[in-house]
């Protein structure tokens, strides 16, 4: 997951889609704590990284190869409802650092394409976008890398947070409005939808909209996603015809 933030984007570059080879994953190492002798971080950083040093799902995913903590959770997810299977096509939006896209990969998808603001190191078998999925021509790139329409689209994407939540929820919400369009105008017949949204963010509206275009929607909060966070994913399965 990357921070999607309309007001401090990261450098934006043009949109370019390449198919990369080399292999995903992070090196193994073995936890330590952090040493802060000298250091300049904040207090508040310092904690952040001490948890991050501390935190199980951390330390699994550098032991098990896997891009950030953020895999689990859609593993978790897979696990709950059976989103992924062998010979689907993905698309992965706020795709950094590219855990999710590995998933995928690793159930058998024939094809992925993720994009993000943010770079995300080369995935065996991912199409990579570096760009904003907002942007008027993104969605037409990632169907062209595509080749066709997708059986799953995967949105982990979330505004910087403000630490206003009802500004934080109503930004995320524009996102996932995004993938939620985007998912109704492309997904293939029978196939899924995972978004991310935060407690309360995504409206009755939105929510109606996703059950009228498929046959199952549900909330769901796996366990690697921290009991403090506000975020929810909003899972829906078995697109219907168009009418």
């Amino acid at each position: 997951m990357s921070d999607y933030s309309k007001n401090k984007p990261p450098k934006r570059v043009p949109i370019e889609g390449k198919r990369v080879t080399a292999p995903g994953g992070v090196a193994r190492h073995t936890p330590e704590r952090l040493k802060t002798k000298g250091s300049k971080l904040t207090p508040s950083s310092k904690a952040w990284l001490e948890r991050q040093l501390s935190d199980p799902y951390v330390q699994r995913a550098k032991r098990e190869g896997w891009r950030s903590r953020a895999a689990f959770k859609l593993i978790e997810i897979d696990e709950k409802v059976g989103l992924l299977r062998r010979g689907l096509r993905v698309v992965d939006l706020g795709g950094a650092p590219g855990g999710w896209s590995q998933f995928a990969i690793k159930k058998g998808a024939r094809g992925v394409v993720a994009i993000d603001l943010l770079p995300i190191e080369p995935i065996t078998g991912v199409d990579i976008i570096e760009g904003d999925f907002l942007d008027e021509d993104a969605p037409t790139r990632v169907m062209e890398l595509l080749g066709g329409a997708p059986d799953l689209v995967l949105s982990d994407m979330a505004a910087d947070t403000t630490g206003h939540r009802p500004t934080d929820q109503l930004r995320t919400a524009a996102l996932f409005e995004a993938a939620v369009d985007f998912a109704l105008e492309n997904v293939a017949l029978g196939g899924s939808f995972c978004g991310k949204v935060f407690q309360g963010g995504a409206d009755a509206a939105i929510l109606q909209r996703l059950k009228q275009g498929f046959e199952k929607v549900k909330h769901i909060k796996p366990p690697a996603s921290r009991k403090e966070s506000p975020e929810l994913f909003v899972v829906a399965q078995g697109r219907k015809r168009k009418t």
